[in-house]
């Protein structure tokens, strides 16, 4: 049910009004001058004002002026007589909703009402949208608590305040699209649009279309201008993901839209002011792509003002088990079975802990979605997991990977250390945990850490 404050210095009016707008399913609040009307506002929610415009010590324009001090959006609706129609136009220009003439028509007053109170809904609602949008990528939110995750934070933190521009680079699947989203949630410019393009998607003639925009009969098919994507991120963040992917002829058009920050559509002749952040991102070293002739060495130090280096998945598996928790919780409601997942078995957290992860986060967060459609139960074993998965993972353990000239003595030796080594960083090197696993004593653990002269680091805390 929403709320309408009504302001009006007559109490028998507010009476009155109150009356009328009860009827019609809404919610009152009642305030007998300005200062009272405030108190209500900044102590409740409300989804509108209806303010008398003639009021002793603060009028309706002073009313006005504080509550779009306090919220913007929120919609006032001014009463007035016939003689202050000037200082009704004077509240519109400064933000009023509408106006309506004493004395007036009850469903003239309950239309306006109606119209103020759904484009308020509308306003709310997207304010939901973008705080949703803004806490899923809040760095905060970013799962990892590896010392290279912890990095990658330290940095968006840094960085996001600013408007310098920022190169990610990292393999397919680390996430660089969440960090820059991130930058951008967290930066002053997260009321404006995040727009992403990604530079290895389109030809080289479509993407430049798409990026700087076309006049009309720029081409065959232009048929109306278009704006590109640079105009649309205005005052915003664009992201350019594979800029490694770009052709030498938009290398020099990227490289004088950062040095003169403007642009021109394909066609046209006037240069368009653009004023957008700039986020690039690559699985490409671009350095090593400057060395080889295939990236402009000066658009290259224009992005790299901040670099984040994304890690790839094997290098930070203390992570997997937050991974694994947030994928099993993300997609906990598209479960046909009743029985909620909990968690993996012991032996799939081997596998994890195993596997290469060539695909990264992206193919753990493939992985752990096909397997909660595939469980029955409340554990994710072995059997639950694709069958593709399955087939790589064991791939690693064929005969080709062993030196053909290793012992068999060595051989051994070589596993039993990997193992202990593995259960070690899964037990977070609590030697009782990892024993247990193993299905071995804590003293005889003890012995073969010493044979094998395996480091064993600090216990971490949880």
């Amino acid at each position: 049910m929403e709320t309408i404050l009504i302001v009006d210095d007559e109490k028998n009016y507010a009476v009155i009004l109150s009356a009328v707008l009860s009827d019609e399913g809404y919610e009152t609040l009642e305030a007998n001058s300005g200062p009272e009307a405030l108190d209500l506002l900044r102590n409740c929610d409300v989804d509108l004002v209806l303010t008398d415009m003639k009021m002793p010590n603060m009028d309706g324009i002073q009313l006005l002026e504080h509550i779009k001090e306090m919220d913007s959006e929120l919609p006032v609706i001014m009463m007035t007589a016939h003689g202050t129609v000037e200082k009704a136009v004077e509240a519109m220009q400064k933000g009023a909703y509408n106006y309506i003439l004493k004395p007036f028509d009850n469903e003239r007053l309950i239309i306006y009402v109606n119209k103020a109170i759904a484009m308020f809904r509308i306003v709310k609602e997207n304010r939901l949208l973008r705080d949703s949008i803004e806490s899923q990528y809040s760095f905060d939110n970013i799962i990892g608590k590896s010392l290279a995750m912890q990095e990658v934070f330290s940095t968006i933190r840094k960085v996001a305040p600013t408007n310098a521009t920022v190169l990610i680079e990292g393999g397919s699947g680390t996430g660089k699209e969440l960090v820059a989203k991130s930058i951008h949630y967290n930066s002053p410019r997260h009321g404006k649009p995040f727009v992403a393009v990604n530079c290895s998607a389109l030809a080289e003639s479509l993407l430049e279309s798409e990026l700087f925009g076309h006049e009309k009969g720029a081409f065959t098919g232009a048929i109306s201008m278009k704006k590109g994507r640079f105009e649309l991120a205005e005052g915003g963040t664009l992201f350019l993901d594979e800029i490694g992917e770009l052709s030498q002829y938009l290398q020099v058009k990227l490289l004088r839209v950062l040095q003169e920050k403007t642009i021109e559509r394909v066609g046209g002749e006037k240069p368009i002011s653009v004023d957008t952040r700039f986020v690039a991102a690559t699985n490409k070293s671009l350095k090593d792509e400057v060395v080889r002739g295939n990236f402009r060495e000066d658009l290259f130090f224009r992005l790299n003002v901040m670099q984040i280096v994304m890690p790839e998945l094997k290098e930070r598996l203390d992570d997997i088990r937050l991974l694994v928790q947030h994928f099993i919780n993300k997609y906990a409601d598209e479960r046909k079975v009743e029985i909620p997942v909990k968690g993996v078995d012991h032996e799939v957290e081997l596998l994890f802990f195993d596997y290469a992860w060539p695909g990264n986060v992206r193919e753990l967060e493939n992985v752990i979605e096909r397997a909660m459609i595939l469980c029955p139960g409340d554990t994710i074993t072995v059997s639950d997991l694709p069958r593709d998965f399955k087939k790589s993972v064991f791939n690693t353990f064929e005969m080709d990977g062993i030196p053909s000239n290793a012992s068999l003595y060595d051989t051994l030796v070589m596993v039993e250390k990997r193992m202990i080594e593995r259960a070690l960083k899964q037990a977070d090197n609590v030697q009782a945990h990892a024993a247990k696993m193993l299905g071995i004593g804590k003293s005889g653990l003890n012995q073969k850490i010493k044979k094998l002269g395996i480091e064993v680091g600090t216990k971490k805390d949880h």
